[in-house]
């Protein structure tokens, strides 16, 4: 579990879970993963099934988002990394596509005051290109205001697709590589994870997608190769702290054998 420590001006951050709440739901903290990965989908069906703009589904499943960073933290959950904006999500239609970078900034403002009282470390992956002037700055600020915490990782990804990133770490490589720092033969797994975007990040040991969806959909190609896999019917909007334990509680009797048999 992460100890909090104080910030200052903010009230202390909400202690982690004790053993006999965890036990309470059925949760064992040895069997937790280190990092759970969610793929938020369903915003847009959500608020249309419901005769309500799209967007609005959108502003709901931030409420959803910040529950779910609570109890991640509060869990002691190593990372938590939120898929927000696909590269391929600039295919909306543009007024689509400033609502929700609108959004996005609206949360890193109203959310970074909890944020820095839950001591998380922020951090966002993802090509910076065609991201706004202030989408930017909120980010950079945040970042920054969070590089010394000791909490979980809240990683966003953002104008995020995962052939994108694999293209520009082999690009990085091929610059060491013409550069003569590396020959082609000494490329091992290793030295393509360190460059991409996750560097230093561990691998998710567990994908989360909503709204019933059975696809990956360009998030994390390389990240995930073991992870175990939790589909749920219900939208983003509707996602809640409860759902997230039954994931959990899944993941802790899966057999997990990264290629091997089963132990």
């Amino acid at each position: 579990m992460h100890a909090a420590s104080p910030v200052v001006g903010l009230p202390s951050a909400d202690p982690p879970y004790t053993g006999t709440q965890l036990a309470e739901w059925r949760l064992d903290a040895a069997r937790l993963p280190r990092h759970v990965a969610i793929i938020m989908d369903g915003n847009g069906r959500w608020a249309q099934s419901r005769g309500l703009p799209r967007i609005e589904g959108h502003r709901r499943g931030v409420g959803s988002v910040r529950a779910i960073v609570e109890e991640c933290s509060r869990l002691g959950l190593e990372q938590l990394t939120l898929y927000c904006f696909s590269s391929e999500n600039w295919k909306r239609p543009e007024a689509e596509q400033r609502l929700l970078m609108q959004l996005l900034v609206q949360y890193l403002v109203e959310e970074r005051a909890e944020i820095l009282r839950q001591r998380l470390q922020f951090s966002v992956i993802g090509r910076r290109e065609q991201l706004g002037e202030e989408v930017l700055r909120e980010i950079d600020l945040t970042r920054s205001l969070t590089a010394e915490h000791q909490g979980m990782r809240l990683c966003l990804a953002i104008n995020y697709g995962s052939r994108g990133e694999i293209i520009d770490a082999v690009q990085r490589l091929a610059s060491d590589v013409a550069a003569g720092r590396l020959s082609p033969a000494e490329i091992t797994e290793a030295h393509l994870a360190g460059k991409l975007d996750t560097a230093g990040m561990p691998d998710p040991d567990l994908v989360i997608r909503t709204a019933g969806e059975m696809r990956i959909s360009n998030f994390l190609l390389w990240q995930i190769s073991y992870a175990e896999l939790w589909v749920t019917p219900r939208c983003w909007p509707e996602f809640q702290v409860d759902d997230l334990r039954q994931a959990l509680r899944d993941f802790a009797v899966r057999d997990r054998r990264f290629g091997g048999l089963s132990g």
